[in-house]
């Protein structure tokens, strides 16, 4: 025998006996709540059963009352926390569907591994934000003795591909260290650091792309040299990877074992100290917020205009830091500069993750 519901078939001369249970069920949860709230014991415990009508039975009437109270009660916070990676989700659809082009999110806390996003398994462009990755691997190569901390890459004018600041402003000196030329890289984008050491350290795009399957990446890969690796086309999966890939391992490699903790600091120094990414995910964050980035720019006639932008963010001086992974793909083409219009879509991005609440 079921337990009684109030829409059963045949059951119509109980409707109201339900009806009123139920409405007494309400207000007796209200009750309880507030006594509850008020610290009073001894009334909770004396707090009587509500009364079920003669006509129902009396175990089918608790039941039931069970099934009220249980509705009315607040979700505790471990499934509050879907709901709201959930709603962040539909915040940044809805963010996309304005803008006209398309976008990828992912946002990971490191201290309990919750996550949000938004077309965060999709293929992307990285473009120079992969420059992150490939000074991690430079500082990785360093510290295990790979390549000497001093011995230094020589290159010519001939090297130089704009942008190339550091290099350039350089030139003189007719070569930098392999953690020099890191530095340049993620600071300031330095195209010609980044084939470089790619060159030296890695023997070409494959070889970041096997340092990244060591690290646990299975998705992100370098096929091509700057500034080729920023023509994307659609379709294309060559120089891409996910929201998701990319938040994954900026986690494991700044909070987890890849570096040393010097290293880690390293490598977090020089993301603060970047620059490029003034009006991207770190123009939406909240005042008082902590954060350090890397930028991908990419426009050409075969491809949306991309704008890109990897950070790790601290929320709190007290709490663990998050991965934020941003790529979009303008409605524009082929443009001659940035528009402000479409780093603005990363700088909402970066203010709707600020009201997420992964551990509340």
């Amino acid at each position: 025998m079921g337990i009684f519901s109030c829409s059963s078939p045949g059951r119509r001369a109980l409707r109201q006996g339900c009806a009123s249970s139920m409405h007494s069920a309400v207000h007796q949860k209200v009750a309880l709540a507030t006594r509850i709230r008020a610290f009073e014991p001894a009334e909770r415990t004396a707090m009587p059963h509500p009364p079920c009508p003669p006509h129902l039975p009396r175990r089918h009437c608790l039941a039931l009352m069970g099934s009220l109270l249980g509705l009315a009660a607040p979700l505790p916070a471990r499934a509050q926390q879907p709901l709201r990676s959930l709603a962040l989700q539909n915040e940044l659809a809805a963010l996309e569907a304005r803008s006209g082009g398309r976008l990828g999110v992912a946002v990971l806390d490191t201290a309990s591994g919750a996550s949000a996003g938004h077309r965060a398994d999709s293929r992307f462009g990285l473009c120079s934000s992969f420059k992150l990755l490939l000074a991690a691997a430079t500082i990785e190569r360093v510290e295990a003795g790979a390549w000497p901390s001093t011995r230094r890459i020589a290159y010519t004018a001939a090297d130089l591909i704009p942008p190339s600041p550091v290099l350039r402003e350089r030139l003189a000196e007719g070569g930098l260290t392999a953690l020099q030329m890191a530095q340049a890289t993620q600071e300031t984008s330095d195209n010609a650091a980044a084939n470089l050491l790619l060159r030296e350290l890695f023997g070409g795009p494959a070889g970041l792309t096997a340092w990244l399957r060591r690290q646990g990446d299975a998705v992100t890969r370098i096929d091509r040299w700057e500034p080729e690796m920023n023509v994307v086309a659609p379709g294309d999966e060559r120089d891409t990877s996910t929201p998701a890939a990319i938040a994954a391992t900026g986690a494991r490699i700044l909070t987890g074992p890849v570096l040393s903790p010097a290293g880690r600091e390293q490598l977090i120094g020089w993301m603060v100290a970047t620059q490029t990414g003034a009006r991207r995910l770190r123009a939406g964050l909240p005042a008082g917020w902590k954060a350090g980035d890397k930028t991908g720019t990419g426009m050409h006639p075969t491809m949306p205009d991309r704008y890109n932008d990897v950070a790790i963010i601290w929320p709190g001086a007290q709490r663990a830091p998050w991965l934020l992974a941003a790529y979009f793909e303008s409605r524009h083409r082929d443009s001659d500069r940035m528009r402000p219009e479409d780093e603005a879509v990363l700088a909402e991005v970066g203010r709707l993750v600020g009201r997420w609440q992964p551990g509340a």
